[in-house]
């Protein structure tokens, strides 16, 4: 079955239009020198798509009052812990932020979200007001937010983020950042129209290693970066997802407003193991790709700086989890415009670590652990210097989840911003395409548009 298609936006005015073959995209701080450390880490100039006719009204900045306000879409698994460490982060001093509305169509989740976040907040023994709701509009009118953090499931993410930036609240997104290419290229738009800070859920990106690796590269350390490796691989007995527990609680109706949670993918028979796993399924989610390689492969893409990707092959399979219908195998090949490969290997049925590493014509950048080693080919040993550079493990997601909020008060641009994303997202989709229809697809940053090589 083909992916679902939907017609992407129309893209801007460029030189060269692609061949007949082409088509419109379719489915198809926790401490002040830890943020220092990563604002290094900006995203890859690229020309975004055309900004719409008529972009929102401009939306007031955040409150001079140092306390942020925010709201959490969708509080679930991911969602609940980020309620969690926003709770911590106000406790441990590390921000003044509250989280004062939460929303959810699952009441028991919704009700626990509600109930936790009132309770530890709560000062003198009394609670504090958290409002929840059970559709997510309800919570962009809360006249006193700053921002919104949504981590409901990835089909909602577009319209959820493109709404919350209409309504002038700056957003937190869970990656993948959207389900589809053309969802991106819309969220895209919107952000580049508008003066909202969109920070998108791929932390690895405040690994300082990945850091060092990008000053290195942009100052010609180790010559052209011709080739990287990366990967992200996991092993279960159950099968991955499978340790989301299904709550026979929740059934449709007053417990659960399933329409609402298929919303843009339109109406579907209800099932509970869809409901409570659906990364496992391929209408829902990009699987291994989407949940787990985005991580890898976007702090990867920002340090080497290797333009949009091109063309990307993928293969895999149905290896050990036969019951889950997104593969539990991938392997994927990406030639970037800037004359650079990128092999990933993705893997749900191993958990052996991939090593990480960028190749370059003089040196080789070794990234796996938490180090950034430079050791030169032998070809350049005598001109090029070896060295290294070692990293106390942090508190990635944590100085993501800061970093949103610092920026929301100053203004800077994230260190996950939507360009950065939209072109992981070429990647994504081009994999998924060539994993459920076979080749491998091309994509044209001249038009914006991908067609089978």
């Amino acid at each position: 079955m083909k992916p679902r298609s939907t017609r992407a936006p129309h893209p801007p005015a460029r030189p060269a239009a692609p061949s007949r073959r082409e088509f419109l995209l379719g489915s198809g701080a926790a401490t002040a020198s830890l943020l220092g450390l990563a604002n290094g880490l900006l995203a890859q100039e690229a020309t975004p798509p055309a900004a719409q006719e008529t972009p929102p009204a401009p939306a007031p900045p955040p409150r001079p009052d140092p306390l942020l306000k925010i709201g959490v879409i969708g509080v679930g698994g991911m969602g609940k812990h980020h309620c969690e460490r926003f709770l911590a982060l106000h406790k441990e001093s590390k921000e003044n932020v509250r989280v004062v509305a939460v929303a959810d169509v699952c009441k028991p989740r919704l009700d626990e979200a509600v109930e936790l976040c009132a309770r530890e907040q709560g000062e003198n023994g009394q609670p504090f007001a958290v409002a929840g709701y059970r559709d997510y509009r309800e919570l962009l009118r809360h006249p006193e937010l700053n921002g919104v953090l949504i981590a409901s499931p990835e089909h909602w993410h577009s319209q959820m983020a493109i709404e919350a930036i209409r309504a002038g609240k700056d957003v937190y997104v869970e990656k993948p950042m959207t389900l589809r290419l053309d969802q991106a290229f819309d969220l895209w738009r919107e952000q580049r129209g508008s003066d909202r800070i969109v920070q998108i859920g791929t932390q690895y990106v405040m690994k300082p290693k990945y850091a060092e690796a990008r000053r290195l590269i942009a100052e010609g350390a180790i010559g052209h970066p011709v080739a990287s490796q990366t990967g992200y691989c996991r092993n279960s007995k159950a099968g991955e997802w499978n340790y989301y527990a299904i709550d026979e609680r929740v059934q449709p109706g007053e417990a659960l407003d399933w329409e609402a949670w298929c919303g843009p993918l339109g109406p579907q028979p209800f099932d509970t193991v869809v409901y409570h796993r659906w990364r496992r399924y391929k209408r829902w989610s990009t699987g291994i790709i989407g949940d787990l390689l985005v991580h890898q492969i976007t702090p990867l893409v920002q340090a080497i700086g290797p333009g949009w990707p091109v063309r990307v092959s993928a293969l895999g399979g149905h290896y050990v989890d036969k019951q889950m219908e997104n593969h539990d195998q991938v392997h994927l090949i990406v030639q970037f415009e800037k004359e650079h490969t990128m092999e990933v290997l993705g893997s749900t049925c191993n958990a052996l670590e991939v090593e990480e590493v960028v190749r370059g014509h003089k040196a080789n950048l070794l990234l796996s652990g938490t180090g950034c080693e430079l050791k030169p080919e032998p070809t350049y040993q005598d001109a090029v210097e070896a060295q290294s550079a070692k990293y106390e493990k942090v508190p990635d997601q944590d100085l993501l989840r800061l970093n949103w909020l610092q920026c929301m008060r100053t203004r800077a641009a994230p260190q996950s911003p939507v360009e950065l994303s939209t072109q992981v997202m070429v990647i994504v989709d081009l994999a998924t395409r060539a994993l459920w229809e076979g080749g491998s697809w091309g994509f044209s940053p001249a038009s914006l548009t991908a067609y089978r090589t």
